[in-house]
């Protein structure tokens, strides 16, 4: 039991900061930024606090996963794999249809 405690607390942090890599990339990227806010609603001033909601970190990470050019971008710029990325939306979004975790 303690390995998996363990194991979800990497998993956790890993997931943190894979979600403030992504943060931080899309804050550089003004158009991106752009699109991202008008597709979520969010003004610029509420980024801020927003960031400590877990439901807008699977919100953000579903818009980079939901557009593969977008996702590769943000992997380019920053050296993260995919499935780095993978693994961070399936924290923060929990199971889908096809993890068998229901």
């Amino acid at each position: 039991m303690r390995r998996e405690t363990e194991y979800s607390r990497s998993n956790s942090a890993d997931a943190e900061e894979t979600a403030a890599a992504i943060l931080g990339w899309l804050a550089n990227e003004p158009e991106m930024l752009g699109r991202f806010l008008a597709l979520s609603g969010l003004q610029p001033n509420q980024l801020r606090g927003a960031a400590n909601d877990p439901g807008f970190l699977a919100g953000m990470i579903d818009f980079l996963m939901g557009h593969e050019p977008t996702l590769l971008a943000f992997c380019e710029a920053t050296g993260t794999k995919p499935e780095t990325v993978a693994a961070a939306w399936r924290h923060y979004s929990g199971p889908g249809p096809d993890s068998g975790e229901y």
